[in-house]
């Protein structure tokens, strides 16, 4: 095994043994997207109606998919915010001067975050059986889990874009905090697009998480299902050109100077 093999192996692995070992971490992962989950099924229940023959059997169903790429986006960025202490205490800049091309630091870091973020997504996905309306086919299991790790790998890539910026774990937690969640909450995960105001349908058809959420909603409840936006081919295309243009950024980032903090 080559030594870029061999540095992307090792980090991978690092974050898997780091996240293992960490139980608050791995209790407050699933937690805290559960508890919206409940939260925000139970009581707005009775409140959006959802219509068409594609439409799931209750508000708790409709927000699965969008639960599932929230727990996603969380584990994924939050994977990749031990860069800025890393940075801090010396280790990044060894890492750096290491002779390997430093595109294997993103990789590393970056399928660590994904393949962690996939867990997450599988555990939710455990709740399947309890959920009204779920049409899960073999094509829908791939498309599931496809953009799953697409969804998991451009999030790992951009949060070490942001870490690689960052000064401290307080500002990475600003900038992701209000860079994400007016994503997820404008991608049609909580309410379909069909019923919101002309400007935030706009915002809405232009927001990548809208094409992620919209593919495990085909996923599991089958093509066309109440609230999904554009074919699976389609979201599917839009989420793998995001996480390519992520990837780009990440490579590009990594291959200039570190920013003194």
């Amino acid at each position: 095994m080559n030594a870029t093999l061999l540095t992307i192996r090792m980090l991978w692995w690092r974050e898997l043994v780091k996240f293992v070992r960490d139980r608050a971490r791995l209790f407050g992962a699933l937690a805290q997207p559960l508890g919206f989950w409940l939260l925000l099924g139970l009581g707005f229940h009775g409140s959006i109606r959802l219509a068409g023959p594609s439409a799931p059997g209750s508000y708790l169903a409709y927000l699965l998919p969008g639960i599932v790429v929230l727990t996603i986006l969380f584990t994924a960025i939050f994977s990749t915010m031990a860069i800025v202490e890393e940075r801090r205490s010396g280790l990044l800049q060894a890492a750096l001067v290491a002779p390997v091309p430093r595109t294997a630091l993103v990789l590393g870091y970056g399928l660590g975050g994904t393949t962690l973020a996939l867990l997450e997504a599988v555990l939710l996905l455990g709740l399947l059986p309890f959920v009204n309306g779920v049409h899960l086919t073999p094509s829908g299991l791939a498309l599931t889990l496809g953009v799953s790790v697409l969804t998991g790998l451009a999030f790992a890539v951009l949060g070490f874009v942001v870490a690689w910026h960052a000064a401290s774990t307080r500002g990475y937690h600003a900038v992701m905090n209000v860079a994400l969640l007016p994503l997820w909450a404008l991608s049609g995960a909580v309410f379909p697009i069909e019923g919101a105001a002309p400007v935030l349908q706009a915002l809405m058809r232009l927001n990548p998480v809208t094409y992620m959420v919209s593919a495990l909603r085909q996923g599991l409840f089958g093509p066309g299902a109440a609230g999904a936006v554009g074919t699976p081919a389609a979201c599917l295309l839009i989420t793998l050109l995001f996480t390519v243009a992520l990837l780009l950024l990440a490579v590009r980032t990594v291959r200039r100077p570190l920013p003194r903090t």
